[in-house]
């Protein structure tokens, strides 16, 4: 009796652990769209990176709860940059090394904003460090290899292929084969390697093409 008892208030807590994280990752939905609007991003860019690090999270077999943490964090990776609201990140042209000083704020400014909108720790925590570089070279912290939680080296990965595939203010979007070159260049400096391999493999999909592409 006690067993069955057991079973049943486990599977309770799993159905509430559930349902909270739907109508979390729904709240995020809309601040992604939010952020996107705000960055000038001509199309989905969020959402099409919550997606794109679910499939490579899928590849390294993340548990349900790291999901969960890392489609949030992908979803306001940038919400810093709102909660900042600087003329300069939507300008055209580049930023002046005061600016991008001060750009580099944003990852522990949305560490904060995601905190306040309710966000689990783990997600929290994704968006403090998904600047990270492989090589130490990234901020806030300097993190470097493993010390750098696989999701947010799998949101460097994304992120990066994802904003060099859409046209941004000061240049236009890569082709797709530009944007895979790029991550390729950057393995074991920017990008750990086997985020970029596990990327690469990725069958065809509609959020790996880009849009509109000038730049080779």
């Amino acid at each position: 009796m006690r067993y069955h008892l057991a079973v049943r208030i486990k599977m309770s807590v799993t159905r509430n652990l559930e349902e909270n994280g739907r109508s979390t990752a729904e709240t995020f939905e809309g601040l992604g769209s939010a952020v996107d609007h705000f960055e000038a991003y001509p199309n989905p860019h969020a959402t099409r990176i919550a997606t794109l690090s679910e499939e490579v999270a899928k590849l390294f077999k993340l548990g349900r709860e790291d999901l969960l943490s890392l489609r949030i964090a992908a979803l306001a990776h940038d919400i810093g940059e709102v909660a900042m609201k600087r003329d300069y990140i939507s300008r055209a042209g580049p930023l002046s090394a005061e600016e991008r000083l001060d750009l580099a704020r944003h990852p522990l400014i949305g560490e904060l904003e995601t905190a306040r909108a309710g966000a689990p720790r783990g997600a929290q925590l994704l968006v403090r460090w998904h600047h990270e570089w492989w090589n130490g070279s990234g901020y806030p912290d300097g993190l470097r290899f493993e010390q750098i939680p696989l999701g947010a080296r799998i949101l460097r990965v994304v992120d990066a292929y994802a904003s060099l595939t859409d046209a941004r203010p000061f240049r236009p979007a890569y082709s797709e084969a530009g944007a895979r070159a790029h991550l390729i260049n950057w393995t074991g400096l920017e990008f750990d390697p086997r985020v970029v391999r596990a990327f690469l493999s990725l069958g065809p999909l509609e959020a790996l093409r880009a849009y509109n592409h000038v730049h080779p």
